[in-house]
């Protein structure tokens, strides 16, 4: 079936029947006299990250900051009529030149790509900081050379934590409920917990809860709260599970095809774009919180009336556990022999092991 699904965006990409359909054509003739448009699928509609920083800097920076020689347009992914777990194909074809890929994707096809947002790996932005330097040298080499992707950016969105519609007092209630996952890392932490995870693609998640399918949503803390889960659910337990990183690359050949000028501008900005994304993803995070709990610092969501429940010192220890006895070997395993050596080359040198609760 992926295989059916891959051929047929790509005949219909043939066609020139998508909107972004001439993007590696242009982007191959772009060191050509002209203005070339860059076409570039982003990050996810409707979200503060894409609205506030994608949008506007593909659709109005580049052009002004090339003083108008280029241009760029820019459509979110969950628009594009592509499917989010293919991205990473789509980008190594070339059938994408410029794309936004999940990492939640990789978890089952690349799971060697997915090491540094593992579900409790991250409790903290400082942590995640360290965790993504360590890991990111090997990220981009390795894309580079086994899928021909340039890593350009990598971004996150807001803290993912738990939504629910009942009460929640710590993870031990989660037992025997449905909770919406997004990643094969976060489903391994949830089965820990006794829970049943449920695959959910993001804009089904408020369908889900209205049709009685869910009872809990790992999503992020703002992302939640602009899709209405603040009058869907009543409780969120503010324990950061993973932070929905996600990476921003172009195919290696329509890379190197773009003008000199033009790949200089674009490594020189999009740093600055990815430590924007960063900072209004860690507002958001607390933003998010004070949204949907209603408090007075809400100034970017809707104010809500959910109950933020702060999770125990017993909660966090206990996180790190399932992290170090299910969702690390789990990954390792499906990961294969070889990257036992990839963690402890990179996170591994910075990550130690909690102690065991007797």
């Amino acid at each position: 079936m992926p295989l059916i699904r891959t051929l047929t965006v790509l005949l219909v990409f043939c066609l020139g029947l998508l909107p972004w359909g001439g993007a590696v054509a242009q982007a191959q003739g772009a060191a050509a006299p002209g203005w070339p448009t860059i076409r570039v699928i982003g990050g996810l509609a409707g979200v503060g990250q894409y609205t506030r920083l994608e949008e506007p800097f593909w659709s109005r920076e580049v052009e002004r900051l090339s003083g108008g020689k280029y241009r760029a347009s820019i459509v979110p992914f969950d628009r594009a009529g592509l499917p989010g777990a293919d991205m990473l194909r789509f980008l190594q074809l070339g059938v994408v030149p410029f794309g936004t890929v999940l990492m939640s994707s990789f978890g089952a096809r690349f799971p060697q790509y997915a090491a540094a947002d593992l579900a409790g790996l991250n409790p903290d932005m400082q942590t995640l900081r360290a965790h993504l330097a360590a890991f990111r040298p090997y990220l981009e080499r390795t894309l580079r050379a086994e899928q021909g992707v340039e890593v350009l950016a990598i971004y996150i969105y807001p803290a993912q934590m738990l939504f629910c519609k009942h009460p929640i007092a710590s993870l031990s209630d989660l037992r025997g409920w449905r909770v919406r996952v997004s990643s094969v890392a976060q489903a391994d932490f949830v089965e820990a917990l006794g829970a049943e995870p449920v695959h959910t693609a993001f804009a089904q998640l408020a369908p889900r809860f209205q049709a009685g399918a869910l009872d809990c949503a790992v999503t992020g803390t703002m992302s939640g709260n602009t899709i209405g889960l603040a009058d869907l659910t009543s409780h969120l337990y503010a324990l950061p599970i993973t932070w929905g990183m996600a990476i921003f690359g172009a195919n290696q050949a329509a890379w190197l095809a773009l003008p000199a000028d033009l790949r200089t501008l674009l490594r020189t900005e999009l740093p600055k774009l990815e430590a924007a994304v960063w900072a209004e993803s860690e507002r958001d995070t607390v933003q998010g919180l004070d949204c949907n709990g209603g408090k007075p610092g809400c100034v970017a969501g809707r104010p809500g009336k959910m109950r933020i429940v702060e999770p125990s010192a017993a909660d966090k220890q206990r996180s790190r556990e399932i992290l170090a006895a299910t969702v690390l070997p789990r990954w390792q395993k499906r990961c294969g022999p070889d990257c036992e050596q990839v963690w402890a080359n990179t996170i591994g040198r910075t990550f130690s092991p909690p102690a065991r609760t007797p």
